[in-house]
């Protein structure tokens, strides 16, 4: 039986196992023994990142053809206008070609949200503004780069959902098993 793990990836954590010599890795805090990430965060990202032991689960959930909609909750600066956000809605073109249509919401900051440490270095001349956002790809750094391509660089960046799976209650660097039946044969293909 596969073994599937959600695990809320904190701020500073590398996606691998084997040391860099800079930053705490997954060994951190899964004790694990032959699971790997189904996906990757940033180091400066923050949130839900699976972790499983069977490759061919690992490759339904990474798989772009399997649209498998990514729920990522960003701090910007300033306040983007509907214009801006209409341009994330239908896609933009970054160096590495055009993005898929996203779903892109502002909403107020989540309560729900443990304190990042370091905090993000806030400005009182420069307000900030709270997204959600949604899509079904996952470039290198996709969401920074189109949240920079609208001039609203992204300030923190949680992950809350992947699919079926979602990050709950768990806290920076808990883990629980997930279930990995979650996602049916032939689920989310186009």
């Amino acid at each position: 039986m596969s073994r599937l793990i959600q695990f809320n990836k904190p701020y500073g954590v590398v996606c691998q196992f084997s040391p860099d010599g800079r930053h705490p890795t997954l060994a951190t805090h899964v004790d694990v023994p032959e699971v790997y990430p189904a996906g990757r965060l940033d180091t400066d990202s923050e949130g839900l990142l699976l972790l499983t032991d069977d490759g061919t689960l690992q490759h339904r959930i990474t798989d772009p053809r399997h649209k498998l909609v990514k729920v990522y909750r960003v701090q910007v600066e300033r306040e983007p206008d509907e214009a801006a956000l209409a341009g994330m809605r239908r896609g933009l073109v970054l160096k590495d070609g055009p993005t898929r249509p996203c779903s892109v919401r502002r909403i107020d900051e989540p309560l729900d949200l443990w304190p990042r440490s370091p905090p993000v270095r806030h400005r009182l001349s420069v307000p900030t503004c709270w997204l959600e956002i949604e899509l079904c790809e996952g470039r290198n750094r996709q969401v920074r780069r189109m949240t920079a391509a609208i001039g609203h660089p992204t300030l923190r960046l949680v992950r809350v959902a992947i699919g079926p799976w979602s990050l709950g209650r768990l806290l920076p660097g808990q883990w629980a098993d997930a279930d990995a039946g979650l996602l049916p044969a032939g689920a989310g293909r186009s």
